[in-house]
């Protein structure tokens, strides 16, 4: 039975019971930002329709910061791949979020989604379905700024309508952001610096994942609470800055009861890099055992108290090595040790994600035959 603390609780209020939505994972390990053979070889098989695929998320093996351009040429790999299959225009339709670091034993990979109409004989029951949408593009004065709130916000609500979900139903929901680069920066007279950047950016599209399912108040949200106020957080945002775009793209993963596919979703929030027990009460969650897992998807930070569990760390002491890679690399050691599987997703830096030191962790299942 699952544990008092993990609070499991299902609602059937659900905006759209009349709509049947089969949503897939597929997990496929790459040997570098441009291989694509494993996609290939599921498409040639059948297993994966191209023209299915509704979003990618990725995790390649750059450094994470500013100037990792495996994000940028992973996502160009695979719009040109896909747009052979396809055609240009739908390959350019799909969501790419390409996240950089897999620092310690993180292995990249390749997490591809679709989504079909159902059959219509096909069973709906309580499931996974997903929405995806994409905000305008941001001039470099507005990432990180109240606006850059707003906006996503808005993007958030309009994939919310588009999957048929209510907040309450929402486990998790994934953004890729732009960053400032130093040039941009002088030009429109920001002081930050290119990698500070990033934390706002993310730090913005959290807030505005906040909003948008009600976690919190729009009057509770200032332009200086952005990366200030840290008791300010949604509990189920993963956002990943980058070079690549200029706009952010956005998918969001629920339950609802007109699923007909056999995944479920569930999500705890870690509250330090080392809290085993909010990963496994996320696993709870789903119903499912560890084997049903197709993949975790977690945040990650170095706590910035510089304390984890009243022990001294030096993550934000170290100036040859990024403090973003390092919790990337502790907390991907946790909870590839509880799935026992590497090729699991953590994206560094989560601001307003969670708790000062935590984050989000979301956990999709296959159910078995028996379950559904």
């Amino acid at each position: 039975m699952p544990s008092k603390a993990c609070n499991i609780r299902f609602s059937t209020g659900d905006r759209a019971l009349n709509r049947r939505m089969n949503v897939n994972l597929y997990k496929i390990p790459q040997n570098s930002p441009n291989d694509v053979s494993g996609l290939d070889a599921m498409i040639q098989s059948g297993a994966i329709n191209p023209a299915h695929i509704i979003a990618i998320l990725g995790k390649t093996e750059g450094n994470g910061c500013v100037n990792d351009f495996t994000r940028g040429f992973a996502t160009q790999t695979l719009k040109a791949y896909l747009g052979e299959k396809i055609g240009i225009s739908a390959a350019q339709n799909i969501v790419y979020i390409m996240s950089g670091g897999t620092e310690g034993v993180l292995s990249p990979h390749l997490n591809i989604f679709t989504r079909q109409a159902s059959l219509p004989d096909a069973h709906p029951h309580w499931g996974l379905v997903m929405g995806v949408s994409r905000t305008r593009s941001f001039s470099p004065d507005e990432v990180g700024a109240l606006v850059m709130v707003e906006t996503v916000a808005k993007a958030v609500q309009s994939a919310l309508d588009e999957a048929g979900l209510v907040p309450e139903n929402v486990h998790f929901v994934q953004i890729k952001c732009p960053l400032v680069q130093a040039g941009q920066a002088r030009q429109a007279d920001i002081k930050r610096s290119s990698y500070q950047s990033m934390a706002y950016s993310r730090a913005a599209s959290a807030l505005g994942v906040a909003l948008a399912l009600g976690e919190l108040h729009p009057n509770q949200i200032t332009a200086e609470s952005i990366c200030q106020n840290f008791d300010l957080y949604s509990a189920t945002a993963s956002a990943s800055a980058g070079v690549e775009l200029k706009n952010c793209e956005i998918f969001v993963l629920g339950n609802a009861a007109h699923a007909t596919g056999d995944l479920v979703v569930a999500h705890a929030v870690m509250q330090h890099a080392l809290d085993v027990e909010a990963v496994n009460c996320a696993i709870e969650k789903t119903g499912q055992p560890v084997s049903q897992i197709v993949n975790v998807f977690a945040k990650a930070e170095a706590d910035p108290s510089g304390y984890v569990l009243d022990r001294r760390h030096t993550m934000l002491d170290d100036s040859d090595i990024s403090h973003t890679r390092m919790s990337r690399a502790v907390v991907g050691a946790v909870v590839a040790a509880i799935v026992q599987d590497p090729a699991v997703y953590v994206s560094g830096g989560s601001e307003h994600q969670g708790p000062p030191g935590g984050g989000p962790v979301a956990v999709i299942s296959r159910r078995t035959a028996e379950d559904l």
